[in-house]
């Protein structure tokens, strides 16, 4: 068995880097920051995306609340001195139309951007594996099991929320709220003509705003429970997720595969 030989010059100059690095790091966290891998997983176009659409959603929320249950007449002014509603509505529709615009370029990413770009518009209902790894983050998420697995992007059970919340949702709140806005601008206007149908559809204006203002709730449920998986997931699990959606890369906090 062979000696380990001491290099007191090396060790010196390992301690200093170790200090330079990471201020008060031991050798030990010199070693483990050795150790850290990270992916490049969402591209510059996927990051500003995610950003400009929770703000503007986060706009859509608060004013749609308010459209469909206005605030009470505030007795400061003349009624023409004050535009209270009309600019609570203003803002509803210009975040929609930021939220329409950028989900369309959301899309056109898909085919032009990396892998993890696609992740969130399809599901891959033919893959044991996905299932598989579905219940184990189920029970993860659940304080069932001790230790969590790796994912490069969306765990499973993310990967479907973002598919039935953001996919899917954002469809179905893009197009009953154009085509409530079509009602509004009349008869043969563009949007009437573009999404006009969605009316007839339903059959019922009253009805049409019921389901939009039901979506508008799903999406609250799903945002509160996304930025506390988002948060917990960042402290809990293997790898980071908060700041990934700030540099792109995420960051892995040890070695192993699985």
């Amino acid at each position: 068995m062979t000696d380990k030989i001491f290099h007191p010059a090396k060790e010196s100059h390992e301690i200093f880097e170790a200090s330079r690095l990471t201020g008060d790091a031991t050798l030990e966290d010199l070693e483990s920051i050795r150790k850290r891998t990270s992916v490049y997983v969402y591209e510059a176009p996927v990051r500003l995306w995610h950003w400009v659409n929770a703000l503007a959603i986060t706009v859509l929320c608060v004013t749609g609340f308010l459209i469909g249950h206005p605030l009470p007449t505030m007795q400061i002014s003349e009624a023409y001195d004050q535009f209270v509603m009309g600019y609570i509505r203003f803002a509803h529709f210009a975040a929609a139309m930021i939220l329409t615009v950028g989900f369309f370029g959301r899309i056109y990413w898909a085919f032009v951007g990396n892998s993890h770009a696609r992740q969130m518009f399809y599901i891959p209902f033919w893959n044991p594996r996905f299932w598989k790894e579905f219940w184990f983050e189920l029970r993860w998420y659940a304080f069932l099991e001790k230790f969590p697995k790796k994912y490069v992007g969306h765990n499973p059970m993310a990967h479907l929320a973002m598919f039935f919340f953001i996919t899917l949702g954002l469809s179905f709140m893009l197009v009953t709220g154009w085509a409530l806005y079509a009602e509004g601008a009349g008869q043969g206007s563009l949007p009437d003509t573009v999404m006009g149908w969605v009316l007839g559809l339903v059959q019922n204006s009253q009805r049409l705003h019921t389901l939009h203002h039901l979506g508008m709730w799903a999406i609250v449920v799903f945002m509160i429970i996304h930025i506390y998986a988002a948060i917990r997931e960042d402290i809990m699990s293997r790898q980071s997720m908060v700041s990934t959606m700030i540099s792109g890369h995420r960051t892995f906090k040890d070695d192993r595969i699985e």
